[in-house]
């Protein structure tokens, strides 16, 4: 019985690791590393392009073509394009991705500091535009043309019309400069007060959570009112007797949650695209903050992490959303090829 036992458990590892979905993720992390190059090809080629460099920047439009040289021998940007990259490339393999040229701090601190930032931003509005996406889809299909599906539908295309930027300076002048009630700039630690951590994160949150809501509403209202109208497991469960509430909750909304994952997966590089712009509105020293003042000023290293950071999150993002397909449905499969 022992050796039995003995030779289950040992067999579990490799269960684990031959199962498809391991190997699945496998092969997507595999492809990952193409990707990754590409991008950070693509990144520093682009920004190459770009008049001026970090030296010029920090010497100021007064500086001599002397001194320009001589700091920018100093910063190694003497050298050629494709001996730099390899260069920064070298390091990011070993985890280190050098040293920012305008405030001198390491590149990769810099990045755990600020994604912090940014995680908590985007997560807030994700959470926030999700749980109430769901259940004003589900009133709104429960009875199609009726006077809450006419309203949120109303609200879902009129929020779809306003930028992020746009929305963001609207909430300032109303809750912050109007009624004075929230912070309009600034960004408090939650370790340090957790209160006035959310206060400033209300406005922030809610500029990038307003459109994601009316994009996902829209959206799962349509395919859950197309599941109870056409397919017949909605016309078998109707004929059992089902209530309408189950029908929907348990046989339609079920089946529409899988193009929901698909969307919310799909729109998370949007999303961090949506943290540039935001960050800096709200003076939040987030991830998109920290690219755009690269950007500015022309910091090439901090701009190559802070893509390259993007594009991790958006694989990952699509990875966890066909894990998250086999975990609502074991039905699904994922084969070997």
């Amino acid at each position: 019985m022992t050796v039995a036992l003995d030779r289950r458990y040992r067999s579990v590892p490799a269960r684990l690791f031959g199962s498809p979905a391991f190997r699945m993720v496998g092969k997507r992390l595999l492809m990952a590393i193409p990707i990754m190059l590409g991008v950070s090809v693509l990144t520093f080629w682009v920004l190459n392009l770009i008049p001026g460099n970090a030296a010029q920047q920090l010497l100021g439009a007064e500086a001599t073509p002397e001194q320009i040289r001589a700091l920018e021998a100093q910063m190694g940007l003497n050298e050629p394009a494709v001996s730099r990259y390899f260069d920064w490339l070298g390091g990011a393999v070993t985890g280190d991705l050098g040293r920012s040229f305008v405030s001198g701090q390491d590149v990769a601190g810099q990045l755990g500091e600020r994604l912090t930032v940014s995680a908590e931003l985007t997560g807030l509005a994700l959470i926030a535009s999700v749980a109430l996406a769901v259940p004003v889809a589900l009133l709104a299909a429960r009875r199609p043309d009726g006077l809450f599906d006419r309203v949120s539908m109303f609200v879902s295309v009129s929020g779809l019309s306003v930028a992020s930027y746009v929305l963001a300076l609207v909430l300032v002048l109303v809750f912050a400069v109007r009624f004075a009630v929230l912070p309009a700039i600034g960004y408090v630690p939650f370790a340090e007060d957790p209160v006035e951590n959310l206060r400033g994160m209300v406005l922030p949150a809610t500029a990038i959570a307003v459109p994601l809501f009316c994009f996902y509403t829209r959206f799962l209202r349509g395919d859950l009112v197309d599941q109870l109208q056409g397919q017949d497991y909605i016309v078998t469960a109707q004929a059992k007797g089902i209530g309408p509430w189950q029908v929907l909750l348990r046989h339609a909304f079920r089946n529409s949650s899988f193009g929901l994952i698909t969307v919310v997966g799909l729109n998370l590089s949007t999303l961090i695209g949506s943290t540039v712009i935001i960050e800096s509105i709200f003076a939040i020293p987030g991830l998109g903050q920290l690219m755009l003042q690269a950007i500015n000023t022309r910091d090439v290293l901090v701009v190559q992490a802070c893509v390259i950071v993007f594009a991790v999150v958006t694989v990952l993002a699509n990875l966890i959303t066909d894990l998250l397909y086999a975990v609502l449905d074991p039905r699904i499969r994922y084969g070997s090829g």
